[in-house]
């Protein structure tokens, strides 16, 4: 208890002296000297320098040994895979995109080949190799069923419905495997680093070209029977057709029915032609107009009240291409529209992650995975 309290510290504050680490356990100096003394040897702390500039001999400064282990965090979309690898600090060493058409459409095993090829690339900008590595955690639209293996709700992505796709991609990469829903990643990277954090009561609003929702209370994600808790863009709402039998495929990106055909990207550009824009190409020209704005605002409003009448969070997190899009100016909007569409009344924020709030989240949760099991020194 004493040495993983010490390598908390060491991870959450940096480099410290051992008297510092004594008085932030409580620890007494002999305690902390051998506890250090230990870790030194385990090859989970090392020196790095001494404090100056006091009074005094210099006190040595302990650090954990960013070689302790090393994590890769991925992304998956339609298009392709990014890959990021870190070391046990959390800090990024490499990064790599791979395209869907980077190995034949014909592999066997096209699905393992593409995870390997972006790691691969992380891991040769970052100078290491697949023996460094200790955890890998991806993030891909849909769910894996716990029942069955299956990744649900994600016809769109080709080459991910094998029922042993974890083991399969975790045998190619060498190292245990977590494949986790992408948006439940992201309410990770906010609740750590970003819009969520000092909230145990959330809910994040994914509206991107798909649409979905992460559900944090008590602050533990809520994933339900199937793993299909938050899949909030086959939630039907009036003006949108009902989804049925998973109509979105990898062609139709933009098919079904439900909330996500109200508030998805691709319906974004569309409402700014049906409103006599057709020269609008992308959903920031789109949210530019003041009508397109408006609208997307009503229909975001209308879903979130019923999301907000079943789960009465504290916050509620917009993210994705269309909030970043609209940003203060639509979050605005949508608490206006929000106003006597529910009784509880969430703050509404938008997302302030930099970068890849699913990669963020995906290395947050392998960080968390690889540390439990390297700082175990029972």
């Amino acid at each position: 208890m004493n040495d993983r309290a010490a390598l908390d510290l060491l991870v959450s504050q940096g480099p410290l002296t051992r008297t510092q680490i004594g008085e932030l356990t409580g620890l007494s100096k002999p305690t902390a000297s051998q506890l250090l003394a230990r870790l030194t040897a385990a090859g989970l702390v090392r020196t790095t320098g001494n404090v100056t500039g006091r009074p005094g001999p210099s006190a040595q400064l302990y650090e954990i040994d960013p070689a302790a282990a090393h994590v890769a965090a991925l992304a998956v979309d339609q298009l392709g895979i990014t890959a990021a690898v870190a070391d046990i600090t959390g800090r990024v060493l490499g990064q790599a995109r791979v395209d869907t058409d980077a190995v034949p459409d014909d592999t066997a095993d096209l699905t393992a080949q593409l995870v390997a090829k972006a790691v691969d690339g992380a891991l040769a900008e970052a100078g290491l190799e697949r023996r460094q590595l200790h955890r890998a955690v991806i993030g891909t639209p849909g769910a894996l069923d716990p029942q069955t293996g299956l990744l649900r709700y994600a016809p769109h992505l080709p080459g991910w419905q094998s029922r042993a796709l974890r083991e399969e991609l975790a045998e190619v990469l060498g190292v245990p495997l977590v494949i986790e829903n992408d948006v439940n990643l992201a309410a990770v990277a906010e609740q750590h680093d970003g819009a969520a954090q000092d909230f145990d009561d959330f809910v994040l609003v994914w509206v991107d070209e798909g649409v979905g929702a992460a559900i944090v209370l008590d602050g533990r994600l809520l994933r339900g029977a199937t793993g299909g808790a938050g899949e909030i863009g086959y939630m039907p709402l009036p003006g949108a057709p009902l989804a049925r039998d998973g109509e979105r495929s990898a062609a139709r990106p933009d098919a079904g029915g439900g909330f996500q055909r109200l508030v998805g990207s691709p319906s974004v550009v569309t409402l700014a032609h049906a409103y006599g824009a057709p020269e609008v190409r992308t959903v920031a020209e789109a949210l530019a107009r003041d009508d397109v704005r408006a609208e997307v605002a009503r229909r975001l409003a209308t879903g979130l009240a019923a999301v907000v009448a079943v789960v009465d969070p504290r916050l509620v997190v917009l993210s994705g291409e269309v909030p970043q899009a609209g940003g203060q100016a639509l979050r605005a909007l949508v608490e206006e529209e929000f106003t006597g569409l529910a009784l509880p009344r969430p703050e509404i924020r938008i997302s302030d992650i930099e970068g890849n709030p699913i990669l963020t989240g995906a290395l947050r949760t392998a960080l968390a995975e690889a540390r439990d099991a390297v700082f175990d020194t029972a």
